[in-house]
Formats: C-alpha cells, structure tokens, sequence
C-alpha cells in the first residue's frame, strides 16, 4: 500500500532532525562534485574551443560517455576507490559536467565573430577575446547548464550512496526501502525535490545578479 500524503508529511516532520544530517552529507557531495565539473567544464570548453583538433577528437566522446548508464559503472568505480566520498564525488562529476561543457562549447561558438575580428585588429589577445567576448556570450547557456547539473548533483548524491557508505539521503533511502517504511522513503523524495528547486531557484537569482542586462525589459 501506497501512503497518504498526509503520512508522508507527518514521516517528514517527525525524521526531520534525521532528514537534515543526511542531507548535509549529501549536499556537501554535491557541491564537491558539481564544483570540480564546473571547474573541469571550463578547461575543457576552452581547450576545445580553441583547438579544432582537440574539438573532433575529445566532442565524440563525451556524445558517447552520456550512452552509458552512471548506475552500470557505479560499483566499479567503488572497486577502484573505495566506499569513502571519492566515488561519489566521481559520479556526481559524471552526471554534472557534460551539460555544462556543452552549455559553455555553444555560448563560446555563439560569440559574435566580426566583434572577435574587430579585436584581433585592434590587437587583442585570445584570452582578451575569451574575457571580453566569448565568456560574456556564454553566460545564458551556462546559466541553463547550471540549473540541470544543480538538480543532477543531488539525484547524482543519491544514486552515489546507494552503493553504500554510513551517511546521506540514498543511504537514509535504502534503510528505509528495506524496512518497508514507504512513508520514510516519500519523505525522502519528496526533500530531494524541495532541495532540487530550491538550488535551482538560487541558481536563477545568481544569474539575475550576474546578468542584469538579460532582466532588462523592453
């Protein structure tokens, strides 16, 4: 049998204090992980962006990577690395960086290319291009990337502790699936999802700081 909704609520208020340890764990995997995508994203977009042969070779394969399943070689990766966070944060990494990377690649290839000609004339470096001109072009399509790989970290936190570990949501999840605690296990989706919006919502509020020209209404 399915829960109530009201169930659910009253299993959310009375784990809360359970709940929010969990989610911690979980969150501070997130953000480990989204930062080294984001990180990682950019050196990527750049390299590519700027080497046409670095661009062929490296674009296929992140296509291709996206083919397998994170779920199929999550247990591998906990061979190699161990149950500590490191696995986690990988598959977080996995889940997050390629929207970016993508999101970074068509803003970059958008730039305006007689405005990138115009410097070159003027003597313009290509970091001073990035800087100026491609970067800034970027920035809605990193936005967009940012607010799918945000939601993706935590559903990449979640499937990471199924594998195991002693704290967070998927291992909070997991325990109560097996104790047929349904209501529990609601609860669970149902704060991953509040933590999911919510981190999006931040995400739209940091754009609108650091794109003040897109809230511009004509």
């Amino acid at each position: 049998m399915l829960p109530s909704p009201m169930d659910v609520i009253r299993a959310f208020i009375k784990e809360f204090d359970v709940l929010i340890g969990h989610t911690l764990v979980s969150l501070k995997e997130a953000f480990l992980g989204l930062v080294a995508s984001m990180a990682f994203a950019f050196i990527m977009a750049i390299v590519m962006d700027r080497y046409e042969v670095i661009y062929k070779s490296v674009y296929p394969l992140f296509i291709i990577s996206q083919t397998i399943p994170v779920i199929a070689i999550a247990p591998l990766l906990v061979l190699w690395m161990g149950y500590g966070i490191a696995p986690k944060i990988f598959i977080i990494f996995l889940v997050c960086f390629f929207p970016l990377v993508i999101a970074l690649l068509e803003g970059f290839k958008a730039a305006d290319r007689d405005t990138m000609r115009l410097m070159e004339s003027m003597g313009a470096t290509q970091n001073q291009i990035l800087y100026h001109i491609k970067f800034p072009c970027a920035l809605g399509g990193l936005f967009a990337g940012l607010k799918v790989s945000v939601s993706y970290s935590i559903i990449g936190a979640v499937i990471a502790e199924w594998l195991g570990g002693n704290n967070g949501l998927g291992v909070y999840m997991t325990r109560v699936r097996k104790s047929y605690a349904f209501d529990k296990m609601f609860a669970v989706i149902l704060l991953i999802s509040i933590l999911s919006l919510l981190l999006m919502k931040g995400v739209s509020y940091l754009e609108k700081k650091v794109t003040p020209w897109n809230n511009i209404k004509n």
